[in-house]
């Protein structure tokens, strides 16, 4: 019997890695976002802000590695409209962690609030000092993550029905701990 495809080790490192960043990112975005004005809260906002920087950065570096390594096809007994219904998800996760970065670092701008990564590195602000702007990009940037999160739900309910029911390969491709079927 011939292995099935797989994704690539990188790709498998970069899933799992943005996973639990994004995961992480979204807890302490809703975590911080009640807490009142402390020393405590500014840390966890600038904590916040270094984890989107790096999940921006990773989320590029697995655009291009996705650009240059193509995953592995469907199984032969997808349905097309699943197919097409699978790469429209991907192409959206890829969009919103591209875009949800840049909606805080666009929203921190317009609060006056610089983004300095790592407590070392100062990002220049891309927009002038705006409340209202900075209100309106808080707004966007919070309905981009809730839109991330349903994304992310759907995206793993498939895997799993793939698993599940349709007992392919879909889900162990990109869990290499479990042997395909």
């Amino acid at each position: 019997m011939i292995p099935a495809p797989r994704y690539t080790r990188t790709a498998i490192v970069l899933h799992w890695l943005m996973a639990v960043l994004l995961l992480g990112l979204f807890a302490v975005g809703l975590y911080m976002t009640g807490l009142k004005l402390s020393p405590q809260k500014l840390q966890i906002y600038s904590w916040h802000k270094w984890a989107g920087v790096t999940a921006f950065v990773l989320a590029a570096a697995r655009i291009a590695w996705r650009i240059g390594h193509r995953p592995p096809p469907a199984p032969m007994a997808t349905p097309r409209w699943q197919q097409v219904a699978a790469e429209g998800a991907h192409h959206l996760l890829y969009l919103l962690m591209l875009a949800i970065p840049l909606t805080g670092w666009l929203m921190s701008s317009a609060k006056g609030f610089q983004t300095v990564v790592f407590g070392v590195l100062p990002l220049p602000d891309l927009l002038a000092k705006d409340k209202e702007l900075g209100d309106l990009l808080a707004m966007v940037h919070a309905q981009l993550n809730y839109a991330l999160a349903a994304v992310v739900l759907v995206h793993a309910g498939a895997a799993l029905k793939h698993h599940l029911v349709d007992r392919d390969d879909v889900l162990t491709r990109m869990l290499p701990a479990l042997k395909t079927r």
